[in-house]
């Protein structure tokens, strides 16, 4: 089956084929780093990773951008208050380019732990001052911007079809609805670039033919996606929160500037909903890749957990769900390593799944045919193979894997079966202190739906 996919812009799966023969150029709105990135977050780009491994696997070499925005995210969509940066240098007490080179690092970490592919080019915001000037000039040479007390703003009203791409009902946005109007023409309106505030200084800050300041939240990525791919690319890929406002900026800004929607294909990922609702910064309550590797979670089970939605519904996140994805994780590994190598792929599994990946990037549908093959009589080797050929697009690195080899000393099992017992009773408190125990003897215990497993800490044995 050929390569199908959904485009946000025509609200519909439809055949995909490159703009240019074999090559595909994709852009991935990457992090505003002006803190860790939740794990609502890294969904989306798992699932922008299993895109790529998708046209990859269907022949095409993929020219991957990610932008990190390190300056002109503010905090509202009204483009009002903070710039984002300032705001986390305010919080830390570091400065904004110090914080921006530390939520980066910690960014390509967990990008790393996830075994996401590496792109083929990084692009910061503050290293692409001149061309989003350069991109605005143009804007205003075309009769697209007018100015604020406070800025250079994009006229919407210069648009029939603005807002498209999020079927924007017009007559609804009123002031006070979606953003504070102040002096904008229109609700919609919005800043390209922000001047710094009278009587202060930003650490973040550049001089511009409109005044000294910094630009906004949206340029950067219309401006450095056309330098890099061109004003006319093949997907440009985000979450669903960006296609009202960043995406749909994006796009009126480049067919101001280029006469263009930027993307032939626009895609979004879903949100990661817990009981609160979707996962965010903005209200202070969300998980790093790193709550759950502290609790034992390896994170690859958490990308395990992404694959068994499809990345166009919400996925719910809780410690159950994880706990599960850990566990079936842990059975194919086991399974994957007991089989010897050297056999050949079963042809018939492999068009299965290249069917359903290729089908809008259908990779739970992908996994049951993972534990078909798993549960099948077909030679050990055969099974190993095929696997094999499934790989290289759920990136979970089985051939890596290898059991840990350890002993529990006696005493140990003894407390880790009293814990159990504990558990079973629901004596909570009695649960607690024996992880404790087991934790000063150098074991740490993490629950899961199968039962609690011993690991050592550090080596201890």
């Amino acid at each position: 089956m050929s390569l199908a996919l959904y485009d946000t812009w025509s609200r519909a799966v439809r055949p995909f084929a490159a703009l240019q023969a074999s090559h595909v150029g994709l852009y991935c709105c990457g992090p505003t780093v002006y803190d860790h990135a939740h794990i609502g977050n890294l969904r989306t780009y798992v699932f922008e990773d299993v895109l790529r491994r998708v046209l990859e696997l269907n022949g095409y070499a993929v020219r991957h951008v990610v932008n990190i925005t390190d300056v002109g995210h503010l905090v509202s969509d009204a483009d009002e208050g903070e710039d984002k940066m300032e705001k986390g240098s305010r919080r830390t007490g570091a400065s904004a380019w110090e914080i921006a080179e530390r939520y980066t690092r910690a960014f390509m970490s967990d990008w790393q732990a996830l075994n996401l592919l590496e792109p083929t080019l990084w692009c910061r915001a503050t290293d692409h001052i001149a061309e989003q000037i350069a991109f605005i000039a143009e804007l205003e040479r075309n009769g697209y911007t007018y100015r604020t007390n406070d800025g250079v703003y994009f006229d919407t009203s210069r648009q029939d079809d603005y807002g498209y791409l999020a079927r924007l009902d017009h007559a609804g946005l009123q002031p006070g609805k979606r953003v504070a109007l102040g002096e904008k023409r229109r609700a919609t309106d919005f800043a390209v670039w922000k001047f710094s505030p009278a009587g202060s200084t930003r650490q973040m800050e550049w001089d511009s033919p409109w005044g000294r300041g910094f630009p906004g939240w949206h340029i950067e990525c219309s401006a450095m996606s056309a330098r890099y791919l061109s004003p006319w690319f093949d997907i440009h890929c985000g979450g669903e929160d960006h296609i009202a406002v960043h995406h749909s900026n994006e796009i009126a800004q480049t067919q101001a500037c280029h006469g263009t929607r930027l993307a032939n294909f626009w895609m979004h990922g879903h949100f990661l909903m817990h009981d609160a609702g979707k996962m965010a910064k903005s209200n202070g309550d969300f998980l790093r890749l790193r709550s759950l590797t502290e609790r034992g979670t390896d994170p690859l089970a958490y990308r395990y957990l992404c694959l068994s939605a499809h990345y166009r519904s919400k996925l719910r996140f809780n410690c159950e769900a994880l706990d599960a994805a850990q566990a079936a994780l842990d059975r194919l590994r086991k399974a994957y390593a007991s089989w010897p190598a050297g056999g050949g792929a079963d042809a018939g599994f492999v068009a299965r799944f290249r069917a359903e990946v290729n089908q809008d990037l259908n990779v739970p549908r992908a996994l049951a045919i993972v534990w078909e093959v798993v549960r099948s009589d077909l030679p050990a080797a055969t099974r190993r193979a095929t696997i094999d050929a499934f790989e290289p697009v759920l990136g979970l690195r089985l051939a890596d894997w290898q059991a840990q080899a350890f002993e529990i000393p006696e005493h140990v099992a003894a407390l880790a079966q009293q814990r159990d017992k504990a558990r079973v009773d629901r004596a909570w408190g009695e649960a607690d202190r024996l992880r404790e125990k087991l934790k000063a003897a150098g074991w740490q215990v993490d629950d899961g739906m199968d039962g609690q497993r011993l690991r050592p800490i550090d080596g201890a044995t």
